[in-house]
């Protein structure tokens, strides 16, 4: 398993408490591993908290309708990045 960046680790973070996985340690959470349809186990539902949720501490809104979003939501490292790349708070 790779290891997470501070910003992939914070992501993670966000992700379990958004989505109430206390069970799951963030630092486990392997980068490169599907977040839809993996061993995690997320589904459209929590595709939209967790989009609501970077938009609350990002400042940058995930859009539904966006063409890139399979590609954004393949994995930790995917979304991280794309996070990175937009976000307006630091």
């Amino acid at each position: 398993m790779a290891e997470l960046t501070a910003a992939q680790h914070e992501l993670a973070t966000l992700i379990v408490e958004s989505l109430n996985l206390e069970a799951l340690d963030p630092a486990k959470i392997d980068p490169e591993v599907p977040l839809f349809g993996g061993e995690l186990g997320l589904d459209s539902i929590d595709a939209l908290e967790i989009a609501l949720a970077v938009s609350k501490r990002y400042g940058f809104q995930l859009r539904s309708d966006h063409p890139d979003n399979r590609r954004i939501f393949a994995s930790l490292r995917e979304l991280s990045a794309h996070v990175e790349a937009h976000r307006v708070n630091g």
